[in-house]
C-alpha cells in the first residue's frame, strides 16, 4: 500500500511530466527526440516506462501545473528547455509557451531569452552551473 507522501510524490512527478506533454503538443507533432526525452526525464524522477508510456497515450489535454517552489519551478523550466531543443528546431510557439510558463510561475519573461542563450543550442548546464543560474534567476527575474 503507497502512502499519503508517496502518492504525493508520484502525483508531483507525473505532474511534471505533464507540463513537459503540454510544451510537446503545443506544434501538434511529438518527435521521436522528444519522447526520448520524456522517457529520459521520467527515469531521473524514478518513474518506469510503463507510466511515462501511459502520459504519452492519454488523449487528455495536459495543462501546466505550477510547482509550489522556486527551485522547482527552475527545475521545470530547464527541462521544458531541454524539451524546446530536442527536436533540434527552437520555434516560435515554444518560446511564447515557456514565456506564459515563466509569466504564471511569477517570473518575468525576460528569463526565457536570457535561459535560452545559457542552453546554447540544447547543450544544457552542468549541475554545479545550474544552481548559480538558479539563485543569479531567483535575483533578476522572480516579481515580487
Amino acid at each position: 500500500m503507497q502512502g499519503f507522501f508517496e502518492h504525493q510524490y508520484l502525483t508531483y512527478k507525473k505532474n511534471h511530466i505533464k507540463s513537459l506533454l503540454a510544451l510537446a503538443k503545443a506544434d501538434d507533432h511529438m518527435h521521436d527526440s522528444e519522447i526520448a526525452l520524456l522517457f529520459r526525464i521520467g527515469h531521473k524522477y524514478g518513474l518506469k516506462d510503463w507510466q511515462v508510456q501511459n502520459l504519452l497515450d492519454s488523449v487528455e489535454k495536459f495543462e501546466l501545473t505550477v510547482p509550489d517552489n522556486f527551485n522547482d519551478r527552475m527545475n521545470l523550466l530547464y527541462d521544458l528547455l531541454l524539451m524546446v531543443y530536442a527536436d533540434g528546431i527552437v520555434e516560435k510557439r515554444e518560446i511564447e509557451f515557456c514565456e506564459d510558463v515563466a509569466k504564471r510561475f511569477h517570473m518575468k519573461k525576460e528569463i526565457v531569452p536570457w535561459l535560452l542563450k545559457i542552453f546554447d543550442s540544447g547543450t544544457p548546464p552542468p549541475n554545479d552551473e545550474w544552481v548559480e543560474i538558479k539563485r543569479e534567476a531567483h535575483q533578476r527575474f522572480e516579481m515580487i
